[in-house]
């Protein structure tokens, strides 16, 4: 029997990888690929914690002259089957860096942090100083990029250094950005685009398209940044995104190779479960690929958790989903729901849209991982659109845990009161009920835009998915349901209970009309009238649930006021 191999988390780096024999999965075969396309320079966006840097790693130790001297790192691998790519491993100068720790909150901060990773590629080629191919001149120049770069050294740069390195190697330059728009993201969340823009248009122009001493480059990130924005003179740039077929499988685990792991763990008998949680993304044609990270942290700990959604503050979802319109919440609310919504899909991302256009808003989580392709409406049916329509849905459960959680959080700055609010519905205690959802309210809905004008589905609908995100946690318990056909008509939300112990419960949600009711008294009184009268219990009575364990709640609301009514029969009603 085979002793499986250790499986190291976060290890980012290939020789690491190798040399301690931890668990891994081939992707050598993307040298392959990548060198055999010809491109001049690759943007390849993925999810997060998808493999990205390993890969790069793996790129950089393979071309670079400074591993000539380890090819056992690849034998054995995919790569090593064929001789000419033996001859082509370490033979090229590779310039290699990463923005992925750029994470500040003003653009002053995150220019200096660019500046200090390019001042140490200097650093680190500072053998180049006691060569003779550097004149008097370039070598003052030189010593001042290592210790003293200023902010017009910095967008030339790299294309200077690729200069040097081709003389001394003989040999064009490549060059490896990983997380290049991790910067961009940190802008538009802390209101610096503008400046970050055009810093990072110049230093890309120079360094991948008027650079005649690249040999290739490599860029990769979560999203592809729009062309206008920092691409506008890289017409050399060959992107590659989630619905892309090129580079596929590099990126992730295939189900095959997921199993495999799992048979090697002593795991097998998990692969439906690990399905379930992990699996679901689709780049290009290819489906059923998995998350990586999630991957790994199961086979170490044999545990099940949201091991790839806790490893970042989603800050961007969050503040995206939290501020965005009334359609962007309900739409949200759907997809929470397990249903899919149909949108066009632009992969060129624009942050400076993603507060006015919904559809920048799905296409950045499409892009992140958080949202998976079903299918995609063919060029000849295109309708009422410049673009073609996505059916996009939640990728895995993992991600809807997520989401939740994230709602949840939202609540948890009420100070508890949200749990409150739900031990009070369970107990029945409609005083405490009406006490704890007037405070949730006043602290929540600051968050949410309710609408101007408090009437109309559209606000009924934020109401709505406003409670059943309170009362998600009841799903342990209670079978919820919403909007589902019942009697003569459709109920708001259903509790139906998983032990005959608890009380079934109906909710029905009013926003107060003043043209129609003058108080909220009247507002709870009439949607309490409507559950009676559309006899929205018919479908827990034909479960066998009987009438007098069935609680019916009007709920009706004006802005951040909250009112809640409880039916105690037909014509006898409770209102607090």
């Amino acid at each position: 029997m085979v002793m499986a191999r250790t499986v190291g988390i976060g290890i980012q780096q290939f020789d690491k990888v190798i040399d301690g024999n931890y668990f891994y999965i081939d992707k050598t075969s993307f040298i392959k690929e990548w060198w055999e396309s010809g491109d001049d320079v690759t943007l390849i966006t993925r999810p997060r914690r998808f493999g990205k840097t390993l890969n790069m790693s793996m790129v950089e130790q393979f071309f670079s002259v400074d591993y000539a001297d380890r090819g056992e790192l690849f034998e054995g691998l995919a790569i090593w089957q064929e001789e000419k790519y033996q001859k082509l491993q370490g033979t090229y100068p590779v310039i290699s860096l990463s923005f992925a720790n750029i994470k500040e909150p003003d653009y002053e901060i995150t220019e200096y942090r660019i500046r200090q990773l390019l001042m140490k590629q200097y650093e680190k080629t500072s053998f180049l100083l006691k060569s003779e191919v550097l004149s008097k001149a370039e070598k003052v120049y030189f010593e001042r990029m290592c210790s003293d770069m200023g902010r017009a050294d910095a967008p030339m740069a790299l294309y200077q250094l690729s200069d040097y390195l081709q003389r001394y190697y003989g040999k064009k330059v490549i060059i490896l950005l990983d997380e290049y728009d991790t910067p961009m993201q940190e802008a538009y969340i802390n209101g610096y685009w503008n400046e970050l823009v055009t810093f990072t248009r110049s230093l890309f122009n120079a360094t991948f398209k008027t650079n005649p001493f690249l040999a290739r480059g490599i860029m990769t990130g979560i999203t592809r940044v729009s062309k206008e924005s920092i691409f506008s003179d890289l017409n050399n740039l060959k992107v590659v995104t989630t619905t892309s077929n090129e580079y596929a499988t590099t990126f992730g685990f295939t189900e095959e190779e997921v199993f495999a792991g799992l048979e090697e763990c002593g795991l097998s008998a998990q692969k439906e479960k690990v399905k379930r949680w992990y699996d679901g993304f689709i780049f290009g044609n290819y489906s059923d690929i998995y998350n990586p990270w999630s991957v790994l942290n199961f086979l170490d700990t044999g545990k099940y958790s949201t091991y790839w959604a806790n490893t970042s503050a989603n800050s961007l979802v969050d503040k995206l989903i939290r501020e965005g319109s009334k359609r962007v919440k309900t739409t949200f609310e759907e997809l929470i729901k397990g249903k899919t919504i149909q949108c066009p899909i632009d992969e060129q991302i624009v942050f400076n849209q993603l507060d006015h256009s919904e559809s920048a808003i799905w296409s950045l989580l499409l892009a992140s991982g958080y949202l998976k392709v079903l299918s995609k409406e063919k060029e000849d049916e295109i309708t009422d659109s410049v673009r073609p329509k996505y059916e996009l849905t939640i990728t895995n459960y993992e991600v809807r845990r997520m989401f939740l959680c994230m709602v949840q959080d939202w609540f948890n700055e009420t100070g508890g009161d949200y749990n409150d609010f739900v031990q009070a519905l369970l107990r029945g205690n409609l005083k405490e009920m009406n006490a704890y959802m007037n405070r949730v309210t006043l602290q929540t809905f600051s968050y949410f835009d309710t609408g101007k004008n408090p009437s109309g589905r559209e606000p009924e609908r934020f109401y709505h998915g406003f409670v059943l995100g309170l009362i998600a946690e009841l799903g342990r318990d209670y079978v919820i349901t919403s909007n589902r056909e019942s009697g003569f008509g459709r109920y708001d939300v259903m509790l139906e209970p998983k032990e005959t112990k608890n009380d079934a419960i109906i909710l029905e949600f009013k926003v107060h009309e003043p043209e129609e009711e003058s108080t909220l008294q009247e507002t709870v009184a009439a949607a309490l009238a409507q559950i009676e009268e559309k006899q929205y219990e018919a479908a827990l009575i034909a479960k066998g649930i009987p009438k007098e364990r069935i609680r019916r709640y009007g709920f009706a609301f004006e802005g951040k006021k909250v009112l809640i009514g409880v039916s105690l029969g037909k014509y006898m009603k409770e209102i607090s």
